[in-house]
């Protein structure tokens, strides 16, 4: 279901799309029971940051956005305590969302594909994420996709919950 499905470097234009994605996306997170999102984060200000920094990339299928990432090389402070070497460097991927009316449709394992690829463009071997420990989805995904479980972690900036931490090497 992704052949008609883009990804591409998210511009300041995106931003208006990428604000309604999440705001379609955190009620149904929370209504889950995952309160990894709030109406306050992620924000536009976090997603403008990481377009400015070229972190930020998007799904768009037929001019319509169904899914965001931030590529970074950014780890917690926190990810020294997962199963995993905090010192070599990785491709992180944050703020993964797919729109809920493209759920199901590969738009997240599309959007790991694109950070496989922009990890191997800056000679990296290693990615990794962080999920909340409620996100039963993306614990499916990660590895369906060759993420290995790599423990649980607490971030300081979301006090309250679990994250568990899932690596893959290329």
């Amino acid at each position: 279901m992704t052949h008609d499905l883009t990804i591409r470097r998210a511009t300041v234009a995106d931003l208006p799309a990428i604000v309604a994605l999440v705001q379609a996306v955190v009620p149904l997170m929370n209504a889950s029971g995952n309160m990894q999102w709030t109406s306050e984060y992620p924000n536009e200000g976090v997603f403008r940051e990481d377009i400015e920094n070229q972190h930020l990339w998007v799904a768009e299928r037929l001019g319509e956005l169904e899914g965001v990432a931030a590529l970074t090389q950014d780890q917690d402070p926190e990810y020294a305590d997962a199963d995993w070497d905090a010192a070599e460097p990785a491709l992180v991927t944050h703020r993964l969302a797919v729109a809920p009316a493209a759920q199901g449709r590969g738009v997240a394992a599309a959007l790991l594909r694109q950070a496989e690829h922009e990890a191997s463009q800056l000679g990296l071997r290693t990615l990794r994420v962080d999920t909340n420990s409620e996100n039963k989805a993306t614990q499916q995904l990660f590895p369906k996709l060759g993420y290995r479980f790599a423990g649980e972690i607490k971030l300081a900036f979301r006090p309250g919950l679990r994250f568990f931490c899932y690596e893959k090497q290329l």
